[in-house]
């Protein structure tokens, strides 16, 4: 039996070190991207590497997933395959047995969870159209043209100069130049 831990935060400058905090693990998988989906590189080598008899353990609820259905179909997933998982957070732990509580308290979480990620994304469009109509907002920076950076790297240009010129940095066309 393994003790697997799963942490998550949304952006790479978030610290993670709060959750599971304390706990004894023999192996953590961490994500550092949105919990809008189940389409992260290692909850996937979590899914993959559980086996019957193993615990995983999560800071809370929300680190797991953000939507109440991916959250039931994880959990649903885990117990399938043998495997618990522990919210430390809420101190709640889904083994596959019948517990109907225990599926109301995770239904309801997850909803007010959701609820929150909802809220959250209302509030950030919000904020986005005042900016935008302050004139404050200028929205994602336009895609770099490869074809131009090469092109201009062809006619003999330096890498330093070809990024003044199009306003671009220096290691993007270094990265533009290698691949």
């Amino acid at each position: 039996m393994k003790r697997v831990g799963y942490i998550r935060v949304s952006t790479l400058d978030q610290n993670s070190e709060r959750q599971l905090d304390g706990v004894e693990l023999d192996e953590v998988f961490e994500d550092k991207c949105s919990g809008k989906d189940t389409n992260r590189p290692n909850l996937k080598a979590l899914l993959n590497f559980v086996r019957k008899g193993d615990e995983v353990h999560t800071h809370d609820i929300s680190r797991m997933a953000r939507n109440l259905e991916d959250l039931i179909n994880l959990v649903k997933l885990l117990n399938s395959k043998g495997v618990s998982i522990k919210f430390h957070k809420e101190n709640m732990t889904f083994t596959g047995e019948e517990n109907p509580i225990q599926e109301l308290m995770l239904g309801v979480l997850g909803a007010v969870y959701q609820f929150e990620r909802s809220m959250l994304l209302e509030r950030q469009r919000e904020g986005i159209n005042k900016a935008k109509q302050a004139g404050k907002y200028k929205g994602r920076p336009q895609q770099i043209n490869r074809e131009k950076v090469l092109e201009v790297l062809a006619s003999g240009i330096s890498i330093r100069k070809t990024a003044a010129h199009l306003g671009i940095s220096v290691s993007t066309v270094q990265r533009i130049k290698v691949s």
